[in-house]
């Protein structure tokens, strides 16, 4: 178990669900508070142009677990997602396959032990962390998010009910902690996958954090701005009667409870790794499966200047907040490079030693993380599904600094220069049409490539 004469590191993967790039103040956020976050972004590496590969979660989730796009996977939407409009959804598979190699399998073959604790999301039984490689799983089931809400009684699978009124954010560190602590670091290093349920909606915090946000606002004048802005009517059968409803500044005591919440318990983790004497030997990565909730159920967060929000192609629906720590390796600092979350698998794999998985999309970012040259190359997303945020289907690639955008609804794209325009106000594909065949050329290969499904004209469709 070492890395020549060192004990390999141990792995805390934190996966927060439906945090936008802009929703800790590290990234920028001027209303909600995350001090500890923030630390440890200065201690290592922070990313500001990493990706989720897809707008939603589950695809999200499995492409970190695999290493492969969603397309490649066939697993293209939230399982339990379905509608329609001018198009019908395309076809998805319900759950994370079983015979798909992913990471806990191989950190497991590899003398790691395996814990998963939050949200899974990736099938019923029998798809569960357990079966999937992991040798622990706590709070992990079908469920997308908390049905019966944030404090106990949750009843949710895999998770006993703790006291009334316990915080769910609260008990999933609680349950990690514990594992940290009876562990034996001597016999093995330890794979601790803690997949958070906060910040997805019911947007639920503890009501002395909600008091302390809505005097902060007040201080601030946010309570005196309106924070919506109505659009157009939803393009999804089943919001036809709903307007998008777009945040346009970050100012909600509830969804700012829930992050300090969260950055609460970022330090009691690594205060624990402190403890133990385990936190400069314990990589950390920090991320998020899909951006901030920002056009609808409520609208409670803002990406700006990014554009939209979860289950939109745009930057607002996919780019992310990424922090990695590991000491011995990682050099401190902000880096400008790309990736997206099929990078992880091969990327720890590489670090730890341990031979890359085949058949895979991601690539190592090992020379980012050490300040050496990389060049990730184009990355894609494919979305044929209607959001319940609003968006279209639509596939994507970004391959330098530009982004195209292929909508799938009005068979047109859009072309973006990111460096220039990270709010993507600008379509650049009639002035620069060379550029934009090329990527359209490159996305149309690649969804070839990986099978990719494409949605079906909703013959019955009648506009409302």
């Amino acid at each position: 178990m070492k890395i020549g004469e060192e004990m390999k590191p141990n792995i805390l993967f934190i996966l927060i669900d439906d945090m936008g790039w802009r929703d800790l103040g590290c990234y920028g956020s001027e209303f909600y508070e995350s001090p500890n976050i923030d630390q440890l972004a200065k201690d290592g590496l922070l990313f500001d142009n990493a990706y989720a590969a897809c707008p939603v979660c589950s695809p999200t989730r499995a492409s970190i677990l695999t290493g492969k796009y969603p397309a490649s996977l066939e697993l293209t939407n939230w399982i339990g997602g379905k509608t329609r409009g001018k198009l019908i959804d395309a076809p998805y598979i319900d759950h994370l396959p079983l015979e798909e190699n992913n990471i806990a399998k191989s950190l497991k073959e590899s003398g790691y032990a395996t814990w998963h604790i939050g949200k899974w999301h990736l099938g019923k039984e029998p798809f569960y962390p357990q079966h999937q490689g992991f040798d622990v799983n706590i709070g992990g089931c079908h469920w997308g998010h908390p049905w019966k809400g944030y404090f106990s009684p949750y009843s949710i699978e895999n998770l006993d009910d703790g006291e009334s009124g316990e915080y769910l954010t609260d008990r999933l560190t609680s349950e990690a902690i514990n594992l940290i602590e009876k562990h034996e670091e001597n016999e093995q290093p330890f794979f601790l996958n803690l997949w958070y349920y906060t910040v997805h909606t019911p947007i639920q915090g503890k009501q002395e954090y909600i008091t302390y946000f809505e005097e902060k606002a007040e201080k601030m004048g946010l309570d005196q701005v309106e924070p919506y802005e109505i659009g157009d009517t939803f393009p999804c059968e089943h919001k036809k009667d709903k307007k998008i409803t777009r945040r346009i500044i970050q100012s909600d005591p509830a969804y700012a409870s829930m992050i300090k919440s969260l950055d609460e318990n970022i330090g009691r983790l690594i205060n624990t790794l402190k403890e133990k004497e385990l936190y400069d030997n314990t990589l950390i990565i920090f991320t998020s499966d899909n951006g901030g909730l920002a056009t609808a159920e409520g609208s409670p967060t803002c990406n700006a200047p990014l554009s939209e929000g979860k289950g939109w192609m745009y930057e607002g629906g996919v780019r992310e907040p990424l922090i990695m720590r590991y000491p011995a390796l990682i050099k401190e600092g902000i880096t400008s490079q790309y990736i997206t979350s099929t990078d992880f698998y091969p990327t720890i794999m590489e670090l730890i030693g341990e031979p890359q998985p085949v058949t895979i999309d991601g690539k190592s970012i090992l020379p980012v993380l050490k300040g050496d040259d990389f060049k990730r190359g184009p990355i894609f997303w494919h979305y044929p599904h209607y959001g319940n945020q609003g968006g279209t289907p639509a596939a994507s690639i970004r391959d330098g600094n530009y982004k195209l955008i292929y909508f799938f609804e009005e068979e047109c794209y859009k072309l973006y220069d990111l460096e220039k325009d990270i709010e993507e106000k600008f379509d650049l594909s009639g002035t620069q049409p060379e550029v934009a065949k090329k990527l359209h050329d490159l996305l149309f290969k690649w969804l070839e490539d990986a099978k990719g499904k494409i949605p079906e004209k909703n013959q019955e469709y009648i506009p409302w």
